[in-house]
């Protein structure tokens, strides 16, 4: 493991590298696999990078909600988009399981307002949840 989460960096203002930019692209070839999971025992999303957990979204569930509390990156990998990526995942991932999400995390909250793809997920447009 690349530290212990008390080491993590929350990204905020400039350092919410990611927040603006379409990660959608393939990795480049060579380039490690960035994987998430869940690991719900913690409540964490977590992104794993060379078998090292690198990044993760700290999250709550309720009976119609998930809720995006924040996101941490360790700082030896900053930088590299990976908060952002992480959001991608999590989110296609819930979007998926058909699950409506608020956000406090305020990275997941400017990500999102840049991707208005995920105006779904948030239940934007559906009342009553």
């Amino acid at each position: 493991m690349a530290g212990t989460a008390e080491s993590m960096v929350t990204p905020t203002g400039r350092e919410q590298e990611g927040a603006n930019v379409d990660l959608r692209a393939t990795t480049p070839p060579g380039a490690e696999e960035l994987i998430i999971t869940e690991n719900s025992a913690l409540g964490i999303y977590e992104a794993v990078l060379g078998g090292e957990i690198v990044a993760g979204v700290i999250y709550s569930k309720g009976v119609n909600r998930i809720a995006l509390l924040a996101t941490s990156v360790f700082p030896a990998f900053r930088g590299k988009g990976i908060p952002a990526k992480l959001l991608i995942g999590v989110l296609d991932k819930l979007r998926a399981q058909g699950a409506t999400v608020t956000i406090s995390c305020p990275f997941a909250a400017e990500f999102v307002g840049a991707h208005p793809e995920y105006a779904d997920v948030l239940g934007i447009g559906r009342p009553g949840q």
